[in-house]
């Protein structure tokens, strides 16, 4: 059944030369799949819940398997962990990091103190990060357990995947819908 030409073939044949050798998906799902496969957090460490944090990166946990390596450059992340208090004085420098981080980007709040202020009901503490930065996953507990993480970066992972035109933005035809 030899063919010559490709308007010529049927659906049949193109099976037979081609086998399962061709897989099907939308762009988005595609952009979505690697962006969330490989997250790249900036560590901001504040308080006590930068210890969890460090120690989900440790053996134990290896969040190097989730493609989640940590970065010691904003212009070299796409997530933030805002892991512990955060106080007003310190807050101009974690909108500064958060400036300099590329398009898209990404913030977790992890503990109590980042998404509520926490105990330190003061005149000197942010109630809850999201007042200055738009926040896309709470992780609770004081402090959290580096289980707690994961979960919250597997609940990022999913938040990314339910993003629409993730290719279009990229090229600069319109915005990230937000899923």
């Amino acid at each position: 059944m030899g063919v010559n030409k490709p308007e010529q073939a049927s659906g049949a044949d193109y099976y037979h030369v081609l086998g399962n050798n061709i897989m099907t998906a939308s762009l988005d799902k595609v952009v979505n799949w690697s962006r969330s496969r490989s997250l790249w957090p900036m560590t901001f460490g504040l308080a006590c819940c930068a210890i969890e944090m460090m120690a989900t990166g440790a053996a134990r946990f290896d969040l190097d398997r989730m493609g989640v390596l940590f970065r010691a450059s904003p212009r070299q992340a796409d997530v933030i962990i805002i892991a512990g208090t955060v106080t007003h004085k310190m807050l101009p420098v974690i909108e500064t990091v958060y400036e300099q981080m590329p398009e898209p980007k990404y913030v977790i709040a992890m503990g109590a103190c980042a998404s509520s202020g926490g105990v330190f009901d003061t005149y000197s503490v942010l109630q809850g990060i999201d007042q200055a930065l738009p926040v896309d996953v709470y992780i609770p507990g004081c402090p959290p357990r580096p289980e707690g993480l994961l979960y919250g970066l597997m609940k990022l992972q999913e938040k990314i995947m339910r993003e629409r035109n993730s290719f279009g933005a990229a090229i600069g035809a319109g915005k990230v819908i937000p899923g």
